[in-house]
């Protein structure tokens, strides 16, 4: 064989197998992405009905009350004659008797005895006596006879119902919720309470505050529950109890911090329990102070959650709580959202998603628990968990949660979970994570939905709790209670300033707190009738408009469903990365409409591939929606606005379903435009390219109508459209970009093509024919590098640098569509530093033969890149990455070929000049610098930084990532990466220079 068949052979053979690695990026890739779906059992509620409203009872008046004596009692009696006071009309009158026993305090059980004029409450304990109080103040309020249940026995199917802690504490400042740009998760409860220095209390904050808490504990007490999740834990624990020594020094700060928040909050605890609230401390863990870490991992080398003694020092922070503190109930607890978008800047209280292992958990289970039997306390976890693995998906995978949960029975753990198969939102299947489990349980519910425009649009979730626990308590004996967040859930300042009881149009969402408490307490409950309930307590007595409320509220739900989620998509269950994305990914975290390739795309090819390619039915979705949106707000305004208790509230109605008809208008059109751009990249058909350019002109006008009447507007805010626009700036670039790559694309063909026939035609005669000629031949057969570009004309020699320079630029360009000079920034840094380093290696050698070589595989290169940005261009590039799977991974394997390819040819070439050795060590230098050199300045500017700036101009990935999870958080991506690829290149840098350093053999001695 000889020397030019081995190394023809050795070429291909290399070539085929960087093919075959390609494909198994390819692969790999295509896994990691995991981009699949399932189909979803959809709950079941039952259609809306209408109530048969009639005119509401007068309140009778109450001429004597005989009751035990408590302050239990006397604020149960206050509700009750203050509801009496504020009643439409008082017609009659009674007395009430209330008798109760000694028996059970977790029986609220009942019996309404006596007579209309003669009521008679008979319980066996305080709190069946109480709830009877409270029971007939919520039938005075909701215009019903007090004697409805006379004769009745009355009990609650669930005893345990907590809600969180509403708005207690946080300030209705306008000026922090008009940017409408603060996606912190944090409260920020009590912010003027807390100072930073002693005596740490601002007593007069510290008083409103507590009249705050006190009208918010009435109020839900009134409502039907009976326990409350306060924020906190480890400020008010001074670790005094730690037995191998002081958590906080003498001293400290922290430490007389912690005393004087317990003495400024324990009040309030004592005060919720003295009115028969359950408190609760609510945290998450890890949580932490910086002594307090500092602590824990000077004891036991890390922050080790799988170590049971790191959580003996929690137990022993609770055991210090409780034995101060006795009117605390329990703890909490929750493992999966923590870190930077819960802390409060200038606060040393923070957070770690350290939790992530069904070893840890039970570590932390088993020992807390233990604590909480030996001090009769509680301990309350929560399922809500993001990551992978089995911790990661125990809130939706039933085998996830027997694996981490399985046999920790303990009498003192309750376990919280979602009601719906993921987060609160809409078309998610009924957790069934629920049905099981030997622990006892709670379902959580939310009334202020965050992902449904946090309130601002009617929601009446009645029938959908109604399904969710009718079906859960046939399934699981163990459920014993619900948590209803009034308030809490997503960021608190970049929606709507409504703070339930203080701001804004609050009672919209009162009505599922309502229905939530009713229905734990008889799911068979009519919820027609409770919204009629809802309806004449805070709007009108007027029989016609609590009908034409109740109407209203019925068909809320479908314009949610509708409008805010396109159903060929949110229907199913949807995998990527590892983990399952909400059903509204057009729509990020309430308010961002995203204009990413990876969602819109995604969406597109799964609402495609649903409705059999109609992608129209798909579309139809937004204009029901907005059809339903019209009926509700004509239904509302036709009613008599002097029939209203206060006829702001029926402007307030009509006001919150304009707001919604706007949002829904221009959400129509968003979806009909994404839809579209997805059917042109797929069929490359110009109707749906016509088609989007329509639906473009519609959205640009309805969504700059948007901003103009809401931007500012503290009661119903602009959406975020930053994404959407950066969506469409791009959008409109890719016809232009496409004609551009083919342009290039021609002119790159015709490059190599007069290579491959310029030493057999006239063409070689030709300026740039030769330096054509070399590149071909040096791309492909490198050992032939140095020959080819021999004799070569000064031009012709810089053609081989200009051309293959100049195209890479061009491609790159066209592929961010010239909008990501970040994104040519790090390439072409990367290129020139690889370039200079080869450079100053060869030295007084000549650089035309590696030049040759490696400018005709990036010619090569650069020409895959084109074609596939000749169809629609950078669009559809990324439209066949996230939906192609084929596409993508025979994409990817060339690609990769090639790129590995360039620095094969490169040492190839330059191996005939200094020898195989040194010319590995060139390649390898220059590679190293090139990864390095760009690693350390994203290093320096930090990884999340720069990805977000990357991901605003590319638009691969939500923009929202960034502002609220975080792009590496939410991608697991350690942020000391670049540090890590700088250090592997510095190594390869350094291998490199000592390979490319002569070796000089020592002389041998003469025999």
């Amino acid at each position: 064989m000889t020397m030019a068949t081995r190394r023809g052979t050795l070429a291909v053979v290399t070539a085929l197998v960087l093919i075959a690695l390609g494909a198994g990026l390819g692969i790999v890739v295509g896994d990691a992405l995991g981009i699949r779906t399932e189909s979803a059992e959809q709950m079941q509620p039952a259609a809306p009905t209408a109530p048969d409203v009639g005119a509401p009872v007068p309140a009778p008046r109450f001429t004597t009350v005989d009751a035990p004596a408590g302050e239990r009692y006397d604020v149960a009696l206050d509700t009750l004659l203050d509801a009496t006071a504020d009643a439409f009309a008082r017609e009659g009158q009674t007395s009430l008797t209330v008798v109760a026993g000694n028996g059970d305090e977790e029986d609220e059980t009942y019996r309404l005895a006596g007579t209309a004029a003669a009521l008679r409450i008979e319980a066996a304990s305080e709190s069946g006596a109480v709830r009877g109080i409270y029971d007939l103040a919520a039938q005075v309020r909701t215009g019903r006879s007090v004697a409805e249940h006379l004769g009745e026995e009355v009990t609650s199917r669930l005893p345990f119902r907590m809600v969180d802690m509403g708005a207690v504490g946080v300030e209705p400042d306008p000026a922090a919720w008009e940017p409408g740009t603060d996606y912190s998760h944090a409260s920020k409860a009590f912010a003027d309470v807390l100072l930073p220095e002693a005596p740490y209390i601002d007593e007069t904050a510290l008083a409103e505050a507590f009249s705050d808490f006190d009208q918010f504990i009435r109020h839900s007490l009134a409502n039907g529950y009976n326990a409350v999740a306060f924020p906190g834990f480890v400020e008010f624990v001074a670790f005094d109890e730690v037995a191998e020594g002081e958590v906080y020094t003498p001293g400290d700060e922290h430490r007389e911090q912690a005393l004087a928040l317990r003495d400024a909050f324990g009040p309030f605890w004592a005060h919720a329990d003295e009115l028969g609230m359950d408190v609760f401390l609510r945290t998450d863990m890890l949580t932490l102070t910086t002594p307090l870490e500092d602590y824990l991992v000077d004891r036991f080398g890390s922050l080790d959650t799988e170590n049971p003694a790191l959580w003996d020092v929690y137990a022993a922070g609770l055991d210090e709580l409780y034995a101060s503190e006795p009117a605390l109930d329990g703890i909490l607890i929750r493992i999966g959202e923590a870190g930077q978008v819960y802390d409060v800047e200038g606060w040393d209280y923070y957070s770690q998603l350290a939790v992530r292992t069904p070893t840890a958990v039970r570590a932390m289970l088993e020992t807390l628990s233990a604590q909480a039997e030996a001090s009769d306390r509680e301990v309350i976890f929560r399922t809500w968990s993001v990551g992978v693995g089995a911790v990661g998906d125990m809130h939706t995978n039933p085998a996830s949660y027997e694996a981490v949960l399985g046999g920790i029975d303990s009498p003192a753990l309750i376990v919280s979970t979602k009601y719906t198969l993921g987060d609160f939102y809409s078309w998610l299947p009924l957790n069934d994570t629920l049905e099981q489990g030997a622990q006892r349980r709670i379902v959580e519910f939310q009334s202020r939905r965050e992902f449904e425009d946090f309130g601002a649009f009617p929601n009446d979730l009645g029938r959908e709790y109604q399904y969710a626990l009718q079906t859960l308590l046939a399934a699981n004996d163990n459920i014993e209670g619900v948590w209803v967040w009034t308030q809490d859930g997503g960021p608190w300042r970049a929606g709507p300033m409504t703070l339930y009881l203080k701001a804004g149009f609050w009672q919209l969402y009162e009505l599922d707190t309502v229905v939530a408490s009713a229905l734990a307490r008889d799911p068979e409950t009519d919820v027609a009738d409770v919204t009629a309930g809802w309806a004449r307590q805070w709007f009108s007595d007027d029989p016609a408009t609590v009908a034409a409320i109740v109407e209203a509220m019925g068909l809320s739900r479908e314009a949610i469903e509708q409008g805010l989620y396109i159903e060929a998509f949110a229907d199913q269950r949807v995998f990527a990365i590892g983990l399952e994305p909400p059903p509204m990914m057009w729509i990020f975290e309430w308010d961002i409409l995203t204009g990413d390739s990876a969602v819109l795309d995604v969406l597109y090819a799964i609402s495609r591939d649903a409705t059999g390619g109609d992608i129209e039915a798909a579309i139809a979705g937004g204009d029901e929606a907005v059809a339903t949106v019209e009926k509700m707000r004509e239904t509302v305004a036709e009613t008599d606005a002097a029939t209203w208790r206060d006829p702001a509230l029926h402007e307030a109605f009509t006001q919150t379903l304009d707001y919604e008809l706007d949002v829904l208008r221009m959400l129509a059109a968003y979806r009909a435009m994404i839809l579209h751009q997805g059917e042109w990249h797929d069929t490359l058909s110009p109707a749906a390219y016509a088609s989007w350019d329509s639906d473009r002109a519609e959205f640009e006008a309805l969504a700059a109508a948007h901003l103009e009447r809401y931007e500012g507007d503290i009661d119903y805010p602009a959406y975020n459209l930053t994404a959407a626009q950066l969506g469409v700036e791009r959008a409109e670039r890719d016809l232009a970009m496409a004609w551009m790559a083919r342009v290039l694309l021609v002119f790159a063909g015709a490059w190599v093509v007069i290579g491959m026939v310029a030493a057999r035609t006239r063409l070689v005669r030709r300026p740039g024919a030769a330096a054509a000629r070399a590149s071909w031949i040096a791309s492909t057969r490198p050992w032939r590098a140095r020959e080819s570009t021999l004799g070569m004309l000064r031009l012709d020699r810089w053609l081989l640098l200009i051309v293959p320079g100049a195209l890479l630029v061009a491609t790159r360009a066209v592929q961010t569509s010239f909008l990501s000079w970040t994104h040519l920034l790090v390439i072409f840094g990367a290129w020139a530093v690889f370039a200079i380093v080869v450079r100053a290696l060869i030295r007084d050698r000549s650089p035309w033969p590696v030049i040759a070589a490696v400018g005709g595989v990036v010619v090569l290169r650069c020409i895959v890149t084109l074609a596939a940005l000749s169809f629609t261009g950078p669009g559809g590039y990324w439209f066949a990455f996230w939906t192609e799977p084929l596409f993508r991974t025979a994409y990817i394997a060339v690609a990769f070929a090639l790129f590995v390819w360039v620095f094969v040819a490169g040492g190839w070439a330059l191996a005939a000049q200094v020898g195989a050795r040194r010319a590995t060590g060139y390649v390898l230098a220059g590679v190293g610098a090139g990864l390095a050199v760009p690693a350390m300045v994203i290093g320096v500017i930090g990884l999340e930084r720069a990805l977000t700036l990357w991901n605003d101009e590319m638009g691969l990935l939500p923009w929202g990532l960034a502002r609220i999870l975080g792009i590496t958080t939410y991608l697991e991506i350690p942020p000391e990466t670049p540090w890590i690829a700088a250090a592997f290149g510095g190594v390869l840098f350094v291998i490199g220079v000592l390979l490319a350093v002569p070796w000089r053999r020592k002389p041998t001695a003469a025999a």
